[in-house]
């Protein structure tokens, strides 16, 4: 057995490196105006794994795929992102300040320090004693370009590698109090599109059809059909259209975010949206709807066995652990989607995370660190005393 407080001191000695790490990537802009930083930050990122014997490559869409080859046994699955929501400039006006025990700036919990925090707990991991990763046959890290706009072009990359995977481990941030993500709902990103007609307003009277006029009653509608009692919400967060005040709008556009806590329920609210959509169009002005479901469910079931194993970590590092159930997205849902054991919330603890006082627990990059260092050394105890009774597919 791995002993927990002597992880957990080497992590504890390393906080300043990891502070120094996740301040450097948090003066990069990475959002989605900014490729040239998410490349930028998987650069930094890669000649960190690659000191730590990874093998990195550009994933096939952008990111960065990164293996680490220890011997025989199930492959180990890190999922993580290098954008993040913050336009460019951000980091120009909001740079990385360290404050008492908190570290703020932007991205440093969605997830630059969680990047960070995951090389060094893999480092740990292994050098915890002789044979503390044996019965791991490869750890290999995702780190995604566009986990912010929904993963869309990385999808088929992740589910590709996460088939094959014995376990997944999800590096989004912490909750505070010690929150991990032990199971989400669907989530969807919709957008409706009309086009109508352009004309004067005044100078052309009854010509023109008004795209905008044909959207508007549907915020109304769409919302109406949230029942946040039940964890469905219908958001429409954004509404535009027209070029002139005096101008009858020929294009006009919302943009809709769906939550729901399971496949059947967000397949429910997808099919009003569309029976919604469906009639708004009219002969002069036709209406279209794109989009889906972006991030499918990630069941409570398939993070039991590794809460377990958290859990027992987390009493013997005297650290709070607590199970939540998020309405967020996250790469980890396709894993879990899969049928693969999948724990996800790993990172360092985050407090208003996408906001501007988005900041993370100074101390919590070494606790967490040493959960996930312990977590990966457990998995491959259980691996490799699968291995030995013949199981070799038992996953955890």
């Amino acid at each position: 057995m791995v002993v927990a407080a002597r992880v957990r001191a080497q992590l504890e000695a390393e906080t300043e490196q990891m502070l120094a790490a996740t301040e450097l990537l948090a003066r990069v802009d990475s959002g989605v105006d900014a490729p040239g930083g998410i490349e930028r930050v998987c650069d930094l990122l890669g000649e960190q794994l690659a000191e730590g014997g990874f093998q990195t490559s550009p994933g096939p869409v952008g990111g960065l795929g990164a293996e680490l080859r220890l011997g025989d046994g199930p492959r180990l699955l890190v999922v993580g992102h290098a954008d993040t929501v913050w336009p460019a400039g951000t980091a120009a006006c909001w740079p990385p300040r360290r404050d008492g025990g908190l570290l703020s700036g932007p991205g440093v919990g969605d997830m630059k320090g969680c990047l960070v925090m995951a090389a060094h707990a893999i480092a740990a991991a292994r050098r915890a004693d002789e044979t503390a990763v044996d019965g791991i046959g490869t750890i290999e890290l995702l780190v995604v370009a566009d986990e912010e706009q929904g993963s869309v072009a990385s999808r088929e990359w992740i589910e590709d590698r996460a088939r094959t995977a014995g376990a997944c481990l999800g590096l989004e941030a912490g909750w505070p109090g010690g929150g991990v993500v032990v199971s989400r709902g669907v989530v969807g990103a919709l957008g409706v599109e009309a086009v109508g007609e352009t004309a004067h307003c005044a100078g052309h009277e009854g010509r023109g059809a008004s795209a905008v006029a044909a959207l508007a009653p549907l915020v109304t509608e769409l919302e109406s059909l949230s029942r946040p009692g039940d964890g469905v919400l219908v958001s429409v967060g954004v509404f535009n259209g027209g070029v002139a005040r005096q101008v009858v709008p020929d294009r006009a556009r919302l943009e809709i975010d769906l939550r729901a806590p399971t496949a059947a329920a967000g397949a429910g609210v997808l099919a009003a949206i569309e029976s919604i959509v469906d009639a708004a169009g009219t002969g002069a002005v036709g209406v279209t709807l794109g989009g889906g479901i972006t991030r499918p469910a990630f069941p409570s079931e398939m993070s039991d066995s590794l809460w377990k194993l958290a859990s027992r970590r987390a009493l013997e590092l005297a650290i709070p652990l607590a199970a939540v159930h998020s309405r967020g997205g996250s790469d980890a849902s396709f894993a879990a989607a899969l049928g693969v054991p999948t724990l996800d919330g790993l990172g360092p603890i985050c407090h208003d995370s996408c906001a501007r006082g988005e900041r993370i627990e100074i101390d919590s990059l070494a606790q967490r660190g040493a959960l996930m260092a312990l977590l990966i050394c457990d998995l491959a105890s259980s691996w490799r005393q699968a291995r030995a009774s013949g199981k070799v597919d038992a996953p955890a």
